[in-house]
């Protein structure tokens, strides 16, 4: 007697707790972007290029090479990366997880 009044009262509490909906408020509008947060100079210029066979995507900041990945039509791509900003390129084969930030602060 007592299972079948706990399945009677679920069977009833079921469809009304279903017909309830979540009150939802609008989502506020992002702030807008500070003056000078869209500098072009400073995004990342990509240009592709066939070599061969293999694809080469060049990655530049203000015009200066600072990673070059190579695609090969059968194989993994492998990274041509300058580090230090003096434009010798060290190979990774897997692009690294961790990136140490390495800022400009002057330069002349």
């Amino acid at each position: 007697m007592r299972r079948k009044l706990i399945v009677l009262l679920m069977a009833i509490a079921t469809p009304v707790a279903a017909q309830q909906t979540p009150k939802l408020e609008p989502i506020p509008e992002p702030p807008p972007m500070p003056a000078g947060a869209s500098d072009p100079a400073q995004e990342p210029q990509v240009t592709i290029l066939k070599r061969g066979q293999d694809t080469v995507q060049e990655y530049r900041i203000g015009g200066r090479l600072y990673m070059i990945k190579v695609t090969p039509p059968h194989g993994v791509p492998y990274y041509l990366i300058d580090h230090e900003g003096k434009g010798v390129m060290t190979r990774q084969d897997v692009m690294p997880t961790l990136a140490v930030p390495m800022w400009v602060i002057k330069s002349w």
